[in-house]
C-alpha cells in the first residue's frame, strides 16, 4: 500500500473518532442525504460545528472581606487521554484524564499563579519577571522557563520529572525545598522528597499520542502539533487565520493527516513546501 493511501486511511480514522464523539453528545447537525460524498456528509458537518465546541469551562466568582476575586477557570479532562490547553502567557498544560487545572482569567503582573489536580506536562513560556507557580495538595513549584511532567494524585506518590530547565520544589509541611533540573526525577516519599536514581525517562511524547483541542486557537495547536516533529512542520499562511478557533482531536497521525484535518475542519487548504505544510485560505 503507498504511502498517500495508508495517510487517506489514518486520516478518515481520525474524522470517524471525531464525529463519533460529537454524535455521542448529540452535538451533529441532522442531514438529510444528498449528492455529497459520505466523507463530506458526515465530516463537514463536523467541521462546520468543530469550530464552535467547547471544553468543561467554568468561572467562578467570589468576595472576601467585600473585596472582588479573581476570576478563576477550572479546565478538566474527563474524558480525553491528554487535553490541550494554552493559556494567556503562552505556556502549554497537557492535562491527562481525570486531570484538572484552575487559572485566573488574567495574571497578574507579579505571578502567575495556577493550582494543579492530576497528572499534567507544562511547558512554561519563560518571563523572569513573572515566575509561573503551581500549587498542588503537598507541594509548590516554581518556574521561570522550562517544560516538566507533574503527578499529584489523590493515591499516588507525588512526583516530578524535569525535561528542560529548572524548577523548585518547595514541600508544604515542613518547608524542604530542592531545585530539580532537566533530566532528574524527584517523588514524595513519608514526607520527605528524594531523588531517584534513575534517570527520568518521562517524554513528551507519551502527551502528545493522543490529543485533543477544544477551542483553541489555530496558531496555538499548530506549535504544539509541531512539538511532536522534527522534520515535517506546520505553518499558516497568514496572520488573519492564526487566531481562528478549532476543536479537534488527534491519535497518532502522522503530520499529512493532521494539516488535512485542520484544513477540513477550517475549510482551508494545506499545500506541502519541502518540509513544511501550509494552511492557506
Amino acid at each position: 500500500m503507498m504511502e498517500t493511501d495508508r495517510n487517506k486511511i489514518k486520516t478518515e480514522k481520525a474524522w470517524k473518532r471525531l464525529y463519533s464523539r460529537l454524535d455521542n453528545d448529540q452535538l451533529i447537525p441532522k442531514v438529510q442525504p444528498k449528492q455529497e460524498s459520505l466523507l463530506w456528509l458526515k465530516y463537514g458537518a463536523v467541521a462546520a460545528l468543530v469550530v464552535f465546541v467547547f471544553g468543561s469551562v467554568w468561572l467562578f466568582r467570589g468576595k472576601t472581606d467585600g473585596r472582588q476575586l479573581p476570576h478563576l477557570i477550572t479546565q478538566e479532562n474527563q474524558e480525553t487521554p491528554t487535553l490541550v490547553k494554552t493559556l494567556e502567557d503562552g505556556s502549554v498544560v497537557f492535562l491527562t484524564k481525570e486531570t484538572s487545572i484552575h487559572y485566573p482569567e488574567h495574571f497578574i503582573a507579579s505571578k502567575r499563579e495556577v493550582r494543579l489536580e492530576g497528572d499534567a506536562f507544562f511547558d512554561v513560556a519563560k518571563n523572569a519577571n513573572q515566575p509561573f507557580l503551581i500549587d498542588t495538595k503537598q507541594v509548590k513549584i516554581e518556574v521561570l522557563g522550562t517544560s516538566f511532567s507533574v503527578r499529584s494524585l489523590e493515591n499516588s506518590p507525588f512526583r516530578l520529572s524535569v525535561h528542560r530547565g529548572i524548577v523548585r520544589v518547595t514541600l508544604k509541611q515542613g518547608n524542604q525545598v530542592c531545585e530539580v533540573r532537566a533530566g532528574e526525577t524527584v517523588e514524595l516519599n513519608e514526607q520527605k522528597i528524594r531523588f531517584t536514581t534513575q534517570k527520568t525517562t518521562e517524554s513528551l511524547n507519551r502527551y502528545l499520542s493522543h490529543v485533543c483541542f477544544k477551542d483553541e486557537a489555530l496558531s496555538d495547536v499548530v506549535r504544539v502539533m509541531n512539538m511532536s516533529s522534527d522534520s515535517l512542520k506546520l505553518g499558516i499562511a497568514s496572520p488573519a487565520l492564526a487566531n481562528r478557533k478549532l476543536t479537534v482531536e488527534f491519535s497518532d497521525e502522522p503530520m499529512q493527516s493532521v494539516a488535512t484535518l485542520i484544513a477540513y475542519a477550517l475549510n482551508l487548504k494545506s499545500i506541502r513546501q519541502g518540509n513544511l505544510l501550509l494552511l492557506t485560505d
